[in-house]
């Protein structure tokens, strides 16, 4: 039995139907809504067919259908295939600027623009995902190759207390504390941080060698030891920063809007899954993963994940729609839409198509210009 042109109409009607209104699709309802001029019969035959083929199910004794994780895939390969071809006609950004409006694309343009540090940008970033499209949306931070050392600050806290403010690319900010020996003054203190800038501003933990750690302690004199100490933390401070992964999350009560990921059980082990992180870290790890194996083609792309096609159990009802960015220099995340399988998925992939866009083109004018990001 083949996917024709007329089942494909009957299918995508009753998932764009069901996508509004959460209730079994029935003949009449599809007879209504499409320009098929077929009979309620010849229509339910179709629909026979079709949950033959797996495309649609029959919850309950009523004729109305509903699409399958099956169905749904179509759907939205359908979707992505359509979005693919537009922008290789057009260029891309212009293309997916033009299906948002300007007075949203203008207001969540001003407020990405206004944040300096990436932290905040992505925190800033998963409100705006979650609020434009009502469902839950989370962030992972940028996991760093190869991460650069932007800046470092010594600062004198009390008498024996040092305070290292080690600043990584993507203005993020590791603070430490050493004790030492003896009290440094101003000016020691200004030397100090001088030395440490000219020497290790823009180099990588594999660039900053036993050569570069010589000569620093050779130029310090009677401070190679603080600038030993020194040394130690904005190593950890890298290290740190390369291994962990933060997640931001906004909107997971979102969840409770949608009747079928309302049950009281299926809505608390979902909500422990945003709270306590862990499935998450691991899906969008394996995620990005995924995208830095891919050829060159495919990446920055859109995966959607259906139902069962999630590896988190708690979101095996609900679907995940992911996109990849890359801001350059080794930083690279995911941002990801969890919602029910019935979301509107061309919103979906339009809004987070057009918020990488902004969030890449923000992040390298700050750079570039202002010098903030």
């Amino acid at each position: 039995m083949e996917l024709d042109a007329r089942k494909i109409t009957i299918l995508k009607t009753i998932i764009q139907t069901y996508l509004e209104t959460g209730e079994p699709v029935g003949s009449r309802t599809i007879s209504r809504s499409s320009d098929l001029k077929l009979s309620s019969a010849t229509i339910r035959n179709e629909m026979s067919d079709l949950e033959q083929m797996g495309y649609i199910l029959q919850p309950h004794t009523s004729s109305g259908r509903i699409p399958s994780d099956k169905g749904y895939r179509f759907y939205v390969d359908e979707i992505v295939k359509e979005k693919d071809a537009a922008l290789k006609e057009r260029d891309a950004e212009k293309a997916e600027l033009a299906e948002v409006t300007e007075e949203k694309q203008s207001e969540n343009s001003l407020m990405i623009s206004r944040v300096d540090r990436l932290e905040d940008l992505l925190k800033q970033m998963a409100k705006i995902l979650a609020v434009s499209t009502n469902y839950a949306a989370m962030i992972s931070g940028p996991q760093y190759n190869r991460t650069k050392l932007k800046f470092v600050q010594l600062s004198r806290v009390e008498t024996g207390k040092l305070l290292i403010v080690t600043v990584l690319e993507g203005n993020i900010i590791k603070n430490s504390m050493v004790d030492t020996a003896e009290t440094l003054d101003d000016q020691e203190l200004l030397n100090l941080n001088i030395l440490l800038n000219n020497n290790l501003t823009g180099l990588t933990m594999e660039q900053i060698n036993l050569d570069v750690i010589s000569k620093m302690k050779q130029q310090a004199g009677e401070q190679r030891e603080v600038v030993d100490m020194v040394l130690n933390e904005i190593a950890e401070a890298i290290r740190t920063n390369e291994e962990d992964l933060n997640i931001y999350t906004e909107g997971a009560t979102n969840i409770f809007k949608y009747p079928e990921l309302s049950d009281r059980q299926q809505a608390s082990e979902l909500l422990h899954t945003f709270e306590k992180k862990d499935e998450l870290k691991e899906f969008l790890a394996e995620n990005a993963a995924m995208e830095e194996a891919a050829s060159e083609g495919k990446k920055n792309g859109i995966q959607v994940y259906i139902g069962q096609e999630n590896q988190v159990q708690s979101m095996k009802d609900c679907s995940v729609v992911t996109a990849n960015y890359d801001l350059g220099n080794g930083l690279r995340g995911t941002v990801g839409i969890v919602g029910p399988k019935r979301m509107d998925y061309e919103k979906v992939v339009g809004t987070l198509r057009t918020l990488m866009s902004q969030l890449q083109n923000t992040f390298n004018d700050k750079k570039n210009g202002s010098g903030t990001g």
